[in-house]
């Protein structure tokens, strides 16, 4: 089995590092003129693209640039904000189990 090297790559756009092969950065580098970009800001861009309002290398320039815009408008990663959403909403979730089982198990509720 062969080893790939591996390097840590910073996103262009939210800043989000990621361990990837090095063949993985240059074909994201290849893409996106020169910039690597996580899974999620890639998606994100290409969705521009694919709106049809943007076309061509150009319309890559141009969707790369309003994402980049749009992530240093809220400076901070959106897969963070993505990750803290579902954190809280697996903390109300369990809350909620919790008080519903103990509310079922409840002393008062046997008489």
């Amino acid at each position: 089995m062969v080893m790939e090297e591996v390097d840590s790559a910073s996103c262009a756009c939210c800043g989000l590092k990621e361990e990837c092969t090095l063949e993985y950065i240059s074909q994201v580098k290849a893409n996106y003129e020169g910039k690597w970009l996580c899974g999620l800001c890639a998606e994100a861009v290409g969705d521009e693209m694919k709106s049809g309002r943007k076309k061509g290398n150009n319309g890559t320039h141009e969707a790369l640039k309003a994402h980049m815009s749009f992530c240093s408008k809220f400076n901070s990663n959106p897969a963070v904000q993505v990750a803290d959403g579902m954190k809280q909403m697996l903390r109300r979730r369990s809350g909620y189990l919790s008080a519903s089982t103990a509310a079922s198990v409840s002393p008062c509720s046997k008489k």
